[in-house]
């Protein structure tokens, strides 16, 4: 089967991606060896940041700069006014909020417009702060951030591009067939459901899989270097909360990112990450429990957390690699051959990276229209579930007014 573009991952980065080639005119299809989005995409926290929280220093920094236009694509986007239509992506809500535990000071009012960035913060009053916030002392401010549910995400973007996904076995089901390091000739395939094969002969093949870009840049004699991974612990609370969507600061530190929603049966979840979920590598999941209970205590005074039940889940931030290691301003992109490979960095930033390959890419050399009936038969990947909807998930109480001193994981 001749193609202009195949690309492996059906993350944000990769469906994102898919949408731009396809409206472009290419003949592309899109492989996934798991569920759409598992990894990073379904475990974030779906919050469309403007930049606003990496500029609590008081500066403009390159973080800052390539993420500001990002809520305004996204918003369009999310309202049909731009392709891709997201308008069946379920919002979780149409902003998030800024507060710090003892002051708060105003210049964070103003930070976002003195520094010129499209995300200006707004300090609200009492009677307008949500039932969480109600009791925090000094300036609570709301940011036009949305915040979208990932897997309804995923489902809208994959929904529109059926007949283009298909699920592969990377260990067992996938061959590259390369004219050198680098330049992929072929792919055989071969069905996971009943072994059938199928060669794939593109002329661009895209790495956008996370994680996983390392083992396919091997396959295709690249290096795996090129790639890092900067863990996080993330912790999820569920009961009788209400409903809260924001980042408590401590300087220029994010002391904690909470997101929530509602679970199959009624009750609310909230997503726990911050600086909590950086420091939280290094601790067993009770004791980061435990952690997230004292910081939640802390910064949401009289929030009832007696009969709140706790999970955690880890989860690896795959990104083009740092000369120190640390998070990438901005997307990634490499060129070897006719293989590119490409991280986005952050959920947000998938407009970004896909707009740079394609512009980096052929123009599409079929003429033809686009026809799927060669692999009309093969299986399709689903749609990971979100992090507390994992079947084989456990959930736990922590005992109450206990004082355990904080393990550290081997």
């Amino acid at each position: 089967m001749r193609l202009d573009t195949v690309i492996f991952g059906g993350g944000a980065a990769g469906l994102w991606l898919l949408d731009r080639l396809s409206r472009d005119g290419h003949h592309v299809v899109l492989l996934e060896s798991n569920a759409l989005g598992a990894g990073q995409t379904v475990a974030s926290q779906g919050i469309i940041h403007g930049g606003l929280k990496y500029t609590l220093s008081g500066l403009l920094t390159r973080s800052a700069i390539s993420i500001r236009e990002m809520p305004l694509l996204w918003r369009d986007a999310l309202l049909g006014r731009i392709t891709p239509n997201l308008t069946r992506t379920r919002l979780r809500s149409e902003c998030c909020y800024l507060w710090q535990t003892d002051s708060f000071t105003s210049r964070v009012g103003m930070l976002g417009a003195r520094i010129g960035l499209q995300v200006k913060s707004e300090a609200i009053d009492a009677e307008e702060r949500p039932a969480a916030l109600a009791n925090v002392f000094g300036t609570v401010a709301r940011l036009p951030e949305q915040v979208i549910c990932p897997a309804s995400f995923l489902a809208d973007l994959a929904d529109q591009y059926r007949d283009r996904i298909l699920k592969i076995d990377v260990a067992t089901g996938l061959k590259f067939r390369l004219g050198s390091p680098g330049e992929v000739e072929s792919l055989i395939l071969k069905s996971p459901t009943d072994g059938a094969e199928l060669e794939l002969r593109p002329r661009q093949v895209v790495f956008t899989a996370g994680a996983g870009n390392a083992k396919l840049r091997e396959m295709v004699g690249l290096s795996a270097d090129v790639m890092q991974r900067r863990p996080l612990h993330m912790v999820l609370a569920r009961g009788a909360l209400p409903e809260l969507h924001g980042h408590c600061v401590d300087g220029a530190r994010t002391r904690v990112t909470i997101t929530s929603d509602i679970d199959n049966d009624g009750r609310t979840v909230y997503q726990i990450g911050g600086q909590l979920a950086e420091d939280g590598t290094r601790l067993e999941p009770h004791a980061l429990a435990e952690l997230a209970r004292s910081e939640l205590t802390s910064v949401l005074p009289n929030l009832d957390l007696a009969d709140v039940e706790w999970s955690t889940y880890r989860v690896d931030r795959a990104e083009g690699a740092t000369a120190n290691g640390a998070r990438p301003d901005s997307i990634q992109v490499l060129c070897a051959g006719n293989v590119t490979t490409g991280w986005p960095t952050k959920l947000v930033l998938a407009p970004i990276l896909a707009q740079e390959i394609a512009s980096r890419a052929s123009s599409p050399y079929i003429s033809t229209a686009f026809d799927p009936a060669p692999i009309a038969a093969w299986p399709r990947p689903e749609v990971a579930a979100l992090p507390w909807q994992e079947q084989n998930r456990v959930w736990w109480r922590l005992p109450q007014y206990q004082s355990t001193p904080i393990r550290r994981a081997a």
